[in-house]
């Protein structure tokens, strides 16, 4: 009941970003990768929201199931205010310095342009995801999952129409090409968010007494601050290593941006049920943690990792052996279509890693340990995603396909030392909820 949903909604979510690739893949390669890199800049920021939407989502969990309604409240109404503090000065940031960002990245001049109008205009109204994720968080946290799958749902058709229009000029409008798919996708999240307010507030929590905030709950916001710090350092780790590693598939060719693009868009949908099904478990996991029913809570959790795990595996060999006809719908580039299918053959293993850390890093972190994940990831992130990557596919010449070899041993040795955390039970006594206060 809880994964369904979820599953669909992060489908719909992951569509609203590959909408703009598959429509611009029509427009030209060269977009697709200008395109591709601004989103991978964007991922990063959306993970500095969910600095707090995610401390927030953890601590509702428990709160519910412990029956602290007050601390509920209090946990979100501060999330939202910090994250609308927060989202608003990243916001203005990007809007007067996203060349400065593009230059550091090292994009090509003949890139710079559609990817300097994409990331400003999207970069500019982001805020609105900053509230989108703590609104659609805190349904989650109480089993309302179904509320953010129908908003994404309906936000994904309003995109596909926007997008229909501005980048090719029908429907009457201007054809704007990438400056259309940044508008279409930026009014998109922007109606997303006032959706999910208005439910939030007729369905879960209907008010933020002043009340619940006099004195200030200090409590709650160390609370905050201790699961959503390291929560957002272990995203910010990986998606930073993206970034970096990113910059240096850019040096390769425009052929091995462009690749990783469709490939990335293409391989999120496998480990979709992955990513969804972590969520709707941890929710249930949170729930027995405030309820101190531990062995409940660890019977679930392997529970859902194994299917997971049968699941993603079967879709990526699926994928791995479909790839050519896909690569083909999005492009004629002969050498784009070869290192892509070479990528998905690999990230088959690579899944079996990501698979293991999307459950293990998830879980972990809805029963309070928060810390370990951090420290793990952190360290290979660097040394092996991003220092070995370089190695094999730069000096030693063998391109994106090299990277992506060292990318799968970055997932799987991470997995590894995450699975045994998990089994040690050391997470037993991490929780943040003390004899019910």
């Amino acid at each position: 009941m809880l994964t369904i949903p979820v599953f669909i909604e992060m489908a719909l979510v992951m569509l609203l970003g590959a909408v703009d690739t598959v429509m611009l893949s029509r427009y030209s390669d060269n977009s697709v990768a200008a395109v591709g890199l601004d989103n991978q800049i964007m991922s990063l920021i959306f993970l500095v929201y969910q600095f707090f939407s995610m401390g927030a989502a953890i601590l509702c969990a428990m709160y519910i199931g412990a029956g602290l309604r007050r601390r509920l409240v209090q946990v979100v109404g501060m999330a939202l205010v910090v994250n609308l503090i927060l989202g608003l000065t990243v916001s203005i940031l990007l809007f007067f310095y996203s060349e400065l960002v593009l230059q550091l990245m090292g994009v090509r001049p003949e890139l710079m342009g559609d990817a300097l109008v994409y990331l400003r205009l999207t970069g500019a109204l982001s805020f609105f995801q900053a509230l989108s994720l703590t609104f659609s968080a805190s349904l989650r946290s109480a089993d309302k999952v179904i509320y953010p799958m129908v908003v994404t749902g309906i936000v994904n058709v309003i995109n596909i129409i926007g997008n229909y229009a501005l980048i090719f000029g029908h429907l009457g409008c201007p054809q704007l090409g990438v400056e259309g798919a940044a508008i279409a996708t930026a009014a998109s999240r922007a109606i997303a968010t006032v959706l999910l307010a208005i439910i939030h507030f007729r369905v879960h929590i209907p008010r933020f007494p002043l009340s619940h905030f006099r004195p200030m709950p200090w409590k709650e916001l160390r609370n905050l601050l201790f699961i959503g710090i390291p929560a957002m350092s272990e995203n910010i780790s990986y998606n930073l290593s993206q970034v970096v590693v990113t910059y240096f598939i850019n040096q390769i060719s425009n052929e091995a941006l462009a690749t990783r693009t469709y490939c990335h868009n293409m391989i999120m949908f496998v480990y979709l049920f992955c990513i969804s099904i972590t969520q709707g478990g941890d929710i249930l996991v949170g729930h027995l943690v405030g309820q101190k029913r531990n062995q409940a809570a660890y019977v679930l959790g392997n529970y859902f990792y194994r299917w997971s795990l049968v699941i993603t595996l079967t879709g990526s060999a699926i994928l791995a052996f479909s790839g050519r006809g896909i690569l083909n719908l999005f492009t004629d580039n002969e050498e784009i279509i070869m290192m892509g299918v070479w990528v998905l053959f690999i990230d088959w293993f690579l899944e079996i890693g990501r698979t293991t850390n999307i459950f293990a890093v998830g879980t972990l972190r809805a029963t309070g340990d928060v810390i370990y994940p951090v420290v793990v990831g952190i360290i290979f992130n660097w040394t092996i995603a991003v220092g070995l990557s370089y190695f094999i596919g730069i000096p030693l010449g063998y391109g994106l396909i090299g990277m992506w070899i060292a990318f799968a041993l970055d997932e799987n040795i991470r997995g590894i030392v995450l699975l045994r955390r998990w089994r040690s039970g050391k997470w037993r006594t991490k929780s943040l909820v003390r004899d019910g206060k």
